[in-house]
């Protein structure tokens, strides 16, 4: 599985499934080999490979923060859902089950971002704090911003409660991606609600693909709601050609 558009602009991009599982809790040290048959399989030899201990956060970090630390196949760093590098040939991970993976790539200048955006990280604009960085740390420009928009849980399986509905009230458009339902749960369109904070950012819709897959309801990825306690985690990867 790949975003045909980044490819087409230049960025290297992977996702897998079920076929492997990333998640370390569950494989340990069996994620080497994992990996190692991914890079295989595509052809690909990263001089280093970076990945976060994500928590749900808003945090982008450059791959050149000096809090990376060894990892089992190359460089992770704590409380972090966001990595941006302008280095080719350098591999950026992103691990989800239901959560939204978002890759920002600038073509011209090639600078890339890998996102992972649950609805926490949704509602604090993990998305937003990126293209920030692209344009205030990179210069980028909003026109040459390409963005993927990974597989995530169903738009119309994706419940969450009233708590969560509460924790976008600074939406102005928190309605067009909420759907009440009894008992004052809601549900919630993941991708919608991250593509329309794209186009907030300006973003063209031209330059956004957004994945028709669903992780709860394709038994080919891997769902935390759907395989819970025992859920694996599916892995994008991409690379500056």
């Amino acid at each position: 599985m790949y975003s045909k558009l980044l490819d087409s602009v230049g960025l290297f991009n992977y996702t897998t499934g079920t076929e492997l599982n990333f998640r370390y809790k569950t494989v340990g040290d069996n994620i080497v080999s994992n990996m190692n048959e991914v890079l295989t399989k595509n052809n690909i030899n990263p001089k280093m490979i970076y990945s976060c201990f994500q928590t749900h956060s808003n945090r982008v970090e450059d791959i050149s923060n000096p809090e990376f630390k060894d990892f089992s196949y190359g460089k992770i760093i704590l409380d972090t859902d966001g990595l941006i590098t302008n280095e080719k040939n350098t591999a950026l991970i992103t691990k989800f089950a239901d959560c939204t993976p978002i890759i920002l790539f600038d073509a011209k200048n090639k600078i890339q971002a890998s996102l992972h955006s649950g609805w926490r990280g949704t509602s604090k604009e993990i998305s937003t704090v990126a293209i920030n960085k692209l344009i205030n740390e990179y210069n980028s420009s909003i026109e040459d911003i390409y963005a993927f928009i990974g597989p995530s849980i169903d738009s119309d399986l994706y419940e969450v409660g009233e708590d969560v509905y509460e924790e976008f009230k600074h939406f102005s458009y928190r309605d067009e991606f909420f759907t009440k339902k009894e008992n004052n749960k809601f549900i919630l369109d993941m991708k919608g609600i991250n593509k329309k904070i794209l186009l907030q950012n300006n973003i063209p819709e031209k330059n956004i693909e957004v994945s028709t897959l669903n992780t709860f309801s394709n038994k080919n990825l891997h769902s935390a709601r759907r395989d819970s306690p025992n859920y694996g985690l599916n892995m994008t990867i991409s690379i500056i050609k």
